[in-house]
């Protein structure tokens, strides 16, 4: 008994050896030569194969000989990219878990959309145009601006918000999916569902755009929503209903794992589906988590695949209930942006900071950021409630925006330019 792990995630946020101690069996890894920053190699695991690609069609071959090797029963991927290809190695070999259409309604944006309007779920107005002309009808027919994204997309890479009929004239379709643009906040709910119930969930609520991360140069702050606001309940009720239209029709094997929704609250008071994920949640959002249970989503749904207990959630499964924060908290964020990083903050000294990353280091030379979780800098920080603990994120996001200092590249030229002038 051996279990098969896809890890394209940085390894060193996936301890393994330690979230599996009690497991009888070998944890065997084939990752991406980039999840392995900070992992000393080989450490704890049998196997532990890198690849530069890792779409590359080897690693699934690779798999396949693990697989065939090492009696492995399961298999397991916390990436949006990897959640399919687990899904169809899991199926050829007859192994426990979801098979790809188990997974498909949570990575197919058309499909999830359709189930959920089954189930009487709301979702924005959406086509798939074959042509810039269908787009334009669209358009006309639901207002300016509209949003063009991915049907498989993740992490808003490719993601495009069209203000005027120009730009979307301009832009090739084919496979993609067109909304209407929903006003409002933000709200993301995460949790994990093990045996096929809710064992753990809460809300949180961005407040900034998503979308923005190639441009936005302030602190970008995400919050929990207290027990008592009305939001929180609403929220909860939504993705559980959400979660049973793409799981419940009685054939799914889709029984144990985490999941990442979004979710609309319009200016009307409205809760909209924007998609949802069976994969734990980017940015910090499994540190929160951690921060407010001692649970960790990643963590949770692979000892749940693998049918360990799941210590910090027990008491509140056992009364048919989910598990209350003992705090409030949220991640403040900053974008990573081209240019030549003169200065970086220090780690915060104040309690109330749980974590604290820094993805780059003074005199690098560093690209603009290629996806909503291509992060300069990080913070968890927690607090008795959530309005002291969006006061904390946002003094501590003013402050590390003034420590930063990064030097756009056309400034760096100019002012070589001035010095090699004043030098002649």
């Amino acid at each position: 008994m051996s279990v098969l792990v896809l890890q394209r995630l940085p390894l060193a946020a996936f301890p393994y050896p330690r979230w599996l101690a009690e497991y009888d069996g070998e944890v065997v890894v084939l990752a991406a030569a980039a999840a392995m920053d900070g992992v000393a190699p080989a450490r704890g695991y049998p196997v532990l194969e890198t690849f530069t690609d890792f779409d590359h069609p080897r690693v699934l071959r690779r798999a396949r000989e693990e697989i065939a090797a090492r009696s492995i029963t399961h298999v397991i991927a916390h990436h949006e990219a990897d959640v399919g290809r687990a899904a169809a190695l899991r199926e050829e070999f007859g192994l426990a878990g979801a098979y790809p259409a188990d997974v498909v309604p949570f990575r197919d944006k058309l499909i999830m959309k359709a189930r959920a309007m089954r189930a009487g779920i709301e979702v924005a107005p959406h086509s798939v145009p074959r042509s810039s002309a269908e787009a334009v009808r669209f358009a006309t027919a639901h207002g300016f601006p509209v949003v063009v994204k991915d049907r498989a997309g993740f992490s808003s890479i490719g993601l495009r918000i069209v203000r005027d009929r120009a730009e979307l004239a301009g832009i090739e379709f084919g496979d993609v999916l067109l909304e209407a643009f929903v006003p409002g906040r933000m709200c993301h709910v995460d949790g994990v569902v093990a045996a096929g119930k809710t064992a753990l969930a809460w809300p949180s609520q961005y407040q900034y755009d998503l979308a923005s991360f190639g441009s936005d140069t302030g602190a970008r702050v995400d919050v929990t929503l207290d027990a008592d606001d009305p939001l929180t309940g609403r929220l909860l009720e939504f993705t559980d209903r959400t979660l049973a239209a793409l799981t419940g029709d009685g054939t799914s094997r889709l029984r144990d794992y985490a999941f990442h929704a979004e979710v609309f609250h319009t200016p009307d008071d409205r809760l909209v589906l924007c998609e949802i994920a069976c994969r734990p949640a980017g940015a910090k959002v499994r540190d929160v988590l951690r921060s407010l249970f001692d649970a960790d989503p990643a963590e949770y749904a692979t000892r749940a695949q693998l049918g360990l207990p799941l210590p910090a959630l027990e008491q509140a499964m056992l009364a048919g209930e989910l598990p209350r924060p003992r705090a409030m908290g949220g991640q403040v964020l900053t974008m990573k942006r081209p240019g030549l990083v003169r200065s970086l903050p220090a780690r915060p000294a104040e309690d109330w900071v749980q974590r604290f990353w820094v993805y780059a280091e003074p005199g690098q030379l560093i690209p603009p950021a290629a996806g909503s979780s291509d992060f300069l800098t990080a913070a968890v920080a927690t607090a008795p409630t959530r309005a002291e603990c969006e006061r904390r994120l946002r003094d501590l996001g003013a402050r590390i925006v003034a420590e930063t200092d990064i030097v756009d590249e056309t400034d760096i030229v100019a002012e070589t330019d001035t010095l090699e002038a004043a030098s002649c």
